[in-house]
């Protein structure tokens, strides 16, 4: 297939020039040509353009970086919760139910955190502080088994070809509508099917990269682990307790963050892959928090070191200049 080796820095120098300091000028060149095009339907000469651009860039460094510790604490402190669950449900001191609408959150919640740890957010690669991002990562997205490796590849593959039908990893969740997207975030994950981390494994085996081989060999210990746990305590008279507490939030988890990371923002994907029209601005019924910020995606796609606590505001700054760049701005 030809995927690219990626890595797990910023996308696009412009975004590494946004946040050193480098002059606007060094990301509106005179020519159209840039890492992600300036292209669209909004029917802007190229000047029009560059100035738009310049705009945009300034605004988007203001709400760059910023205190991200909350996201570290969330990550360990809801890890270390997550596993205590296992002892307090078998020992009868926490109720079952209570156990499992809290596993369900941490799960679900736990991609935010590691999202942020797969764009160097947390700490950059080469910073003193570098582990605290690495291991935000890891520990974020063992609830719902999916390898912080694995994670990281296929999402900055996804924002590299982003609903490229034969490039884009998350392509496979497109559905005509939000029913059938919900049924497609549990049908892609049955034996046989071509999606979800199925469809991973498949294009990690095509990058062919060292990474790759990686993030596939943690993804089969990490199943394995899964697997064993739910195995034993099933064998030692918890079965009620490893299927609430793991197995049902794991497969709730994955449904929520699917709809919502994936086909929420990017409905409808087809033809859709210009930088102002790959990611859409929507309306949630369940709002903001509860859509886990997704309502405002299109910030994230636009400048992915923008936190994702802080897309809301920025979207509202950036809001004139996205209308004027044909970005449909009526739903929010």
């Amino acid at each position: 297939m030809g995927l690219r080796q990626v890595t797990d820095g910023p996308i696009g120098d412009e975004y590494l020039l946004a946040r050193d300091g480098t002059g606007v000028e060094a990301l509106a060149p005179d020519t159209d040509r840039s890492a992600i095009p300036l292209t669209g339907p909004d029917g802007l000469d190229r000047h029009t353009r560059r100035d738009l651009r310049k705009q945009e860039i300034e605004i988007a460094r203001e709400f760059m970086g910023g205190a991200m510790w909350p996201y570290a604490v969330a990550a360990w402190g809801g890890f270390a919760l997550w596993v205590s669950l296992f002892p307090l449900t078998m020992f009868d001191i926490v109720p079952l139910p209570i156990a499992f609408v809290i596993s369900c959150v941490l799960a679900t919640g736990g991609y935010v955190t590691s999202h942020e740890a797969m764009h160097s957010n947390i700490a950059q690669k080469g910073s003193k502080n570098r582990w605290v991002n690495e291991w935000v990562g890891q520990v974020s997205t063992i609830p719902i088994v999916f390898p912080f490796s694995m994670a990281r590849l296929m999402h900055l593959e996804h924002h590299y070809h982003c609903n490229d039908p034969l490039k884009d990893p998350d392509y496979t969740d497109e559905a005509p509508n939000a029913l059938m997207a919900w049924y497609k975030t549990w049908y892609n994950r049955q034996p046989g099917v071509d999606g979800s981390i199925h469809a991973y494994k498949r294009i990690l085996n095509e990058m062919g990269t060292p990474e790759a081989a990686r993030s596939l060999k943690e993804t089969m210990v990490l199943q394995l682990v899964f697997m064993a746990v739910l195995f034993t305590m099933a064998w030692s008279g918890y079965a009620m307790e490893a299927a609430l507490v793991w197995w049902l939030p794991r497969h709730i988890g994955l449904s929520y963050i699917r709809f919502y990371l994936s086909w929420a923002p990017h409905h409808p994907r087809a033809g859709k892959t210009g930088r102002y029209e790959n990611t859409h601005v929507f309306k949630s019924r369940l709002g903001h928090v509860m859509s886990m910020c997704m309502e405002t995606h299109i910030v994230h796609h636009l400048y992915p070191n923008i936190p994702n606590h802080r897309t809301r505001a920025a979207y509202f700054a950036l809001k004139p200049i996205l209308d004027q760049r044909g970005v449909d701005i009526t739903k929010l």
